[in-house]
């Protein structure tokens, strides 16, 4: 029985590539990506001549009979069009389906956009939360920065260029104006950027610019919350009351500024004008 390498390729400089993912792309029986062009253009940049097949969003499912076959006698090697697989990437599937046969399945790091802008980001990398690619629709992607608005962790996320600045917008408007962030664009390549300062800054930034090349963005966690008294806490659900939001909204919102639980600002409506 063959083993699954999941290997780690790299996300644009090629002298990131680690001997190891070239031992084991020579020496594997098949080649299963994303890209096979790409896949293809790094394989003959280090000389080597192996089978390919595409596996990818749209035809992984289709795929995955035919690499399981393949590798009850030889070894897969499966990578990304860059990056690691199974890091919104395809891959999961095939892990799973490999995990549940018995297979041996391997990880070969490598090169990585979310460690690396992270590291360089300024930012506390103790703990972080990963959202990947947001939604594309508009209400879906607010929904996601809004469950993570509280998290005390660093957030990262990538993004497309021509979503750039609907995202800025979003978070500004749900985590802050003046939440520190890192915008990493095109790491480890020849226009590798990192732009520092705050979300409202970053809006401003790439709304006078064109967002070019693949972006990664870190984004501080949310500030400790200040605790308000009781006054203070009245006094801002009058004022959520009076602009008209509904009781469930303003309590949410009350408790993110105040420092109370959800439930303690809830316990006092009823005391409300």
């Amino acid at each position: 029985m063959g083993t699954l390498y999941l290997v780690t390729t790299p996300i644009g400089n090629l002298e990131d590539i680690t001997l190891r993912a070239l031992r084991v792309l020579r020496e594997c029986s098949l080649i299963a990506t994303e890209d096979t062009r790409t896949t293809g253009r790094l394989l003959g940049h280090f000389g080597i001549d192996k089978p390919l097949i595409s596996y990818f969003e749209h035809n992984k499912m289709a795929r995955l009979d035919r690499l399981l076959d393949t590798l009850e006698v030889g070894d897969v090697a499966l990578v990304s069009e860059a990056g690691t697989p199974a890091l919104s990437d395809p891959g999961y599937e095939l892990v799973s389906a490999a995990i549940e046969r018995g297979l041996s399945v391997v990880p070969i790091p490598g090169p990585s956009a979310l460690t690396a802008a992270l590291s360089v980001s300024g930012l506390p990398t103790d703990r972080f939360l990963f959202l990947g690619f947001l939604p594309r629709k508009a209400g879906d992607r607010r929904r996601v920065l809004t469950e993570a608005a509280d998290a005390r962790a660093t957030l990262v996320l990538f993004e497309a260029p021509h979503r750039l600045q609907a995202t800025l917008a979003d978070a500004v408007e749900i985590l802050g104006a003046d939440r520190g962030c890192a915008v990493c664009r095109e790491m480890t390549k020849l226009h590798e950027e990192i732009w520092r300062g705050s979300l409202a800054g970053a809006l401003t930034e790439w709304r006078n610019r064109e967002p070019r090349g693949e972006f990664t963005l870190v984004i501080a966690g949310a500030p400790p919350p200040l605790q308000w008294d009781e006054a203070q806490v009245r006094e801002a659900l009058a004022a959520q009351l009076a602009s008209g939001v509904s009781r469930s909204e303003a309590a949410r919102q009350v408790a993110r500024q105040s420092g109370w639980s959800k439930s303690a600002v809830y316990a006092l409506w009823p005391h409300q004008a």
